[in-house]
């Protein structure tokens, strides 16, 4: 079914999957959520550049497009992965507001999506963009680069649960540089017992406006795990 567009209590807008009852993102707000899990308590958490980054769920291209303004702005260095199975129409991402709600005067989000898939593009100085076109469950993380950043936004466990499988994050966390982290606004305790037993070490932190917690996980030698 074709995704419906959904204002969300911040102004911005998601979309929202009517057969499987699941929303893209938060309806307490689409961006205030993005640049709270992702660019918040993921990007700016990390302290070197250059970075590779590593998004499950390309959907409406909004964390990409958030990381790549913040690139901009402080000079950061990104190669920047992200993997989708089924990509929107041209005609939802053209009825989507983000580009005004964030006064995209360069055209940048519209150019994310029409760059081709399975290309590296260079978007500007700072940041390379890397659409795969394919399932997360089957992909072969060792086509691309080691991780230092995952941002893990896949539909909820709930409604996709074979993404949210140990054997993912046991290949998410082989290909994770030391000390890289992956952020997800999921908070439930399967998921973080699944990132425990393949490795990372876990901390709640607190999550978006509407949501207590959420999930943030780092690879490093430490054998307390919140």
């Amino acid at each position: 079914m074709k995704p419906e567009i959904i204002k969300t209590a911040d102004g911005s807008d998601t979309l929202y999957v009517r057969n499987i009852d699941e929303h893209y993102h938060s309806t307490f707000g689409a961006v205030q959520e993005s640049r709270h899990v992702f660019i918040e308590a993921g990007l700016l958490t990390c302290q070197h550049s250059p970075l590779t980054i590593f998004e499950a769920g390309f959907g409406t291209g909004l964390n990409a497009w958030l990381t790549f303004l913040e690139s901009s702005k402080k000079g950061l260095d990104i190669h920047y992965f992200s993997i989708e199975k089924y990509p929107l129409s041209d005609e939802i991402i053209e009825s989507l507001n983000y580009s005004s709600y964030l006064d995209d005067k360069t055209g940048t989000f519209s150019g994310m999506h029409k760059a081709p898939w399975n290309e590296e593009i260079k978007l500007s100085d700072h940041f390379i963009l890397h659409k795969i076109s394919g399932d997360l469950a089957t992909f072969d993380f060792d086509l691309i680069p080691e991780l230092d950043l995952i941002f893990f936004d896949a539909f909820s466990p709930e409604k996709q649960p074979e993404l949210w499988d140990l054997s993912i994050f046991n290949s998410l966390y082989a290909h994770t540089s030391w000390n890289g982290k992956l952020v997800t606004y999921c908070a439930k305790g399967s998921v973080r017992r699944a990132l425990n037993h393949s490795g990372f070490v876990t901390e709640r932190i607190p999550g978006p406006p509407g949501k207590r917690e959420m999930l943030r996980a780092t690879k490093r030698d430490d054998v307390l795990m919140c």
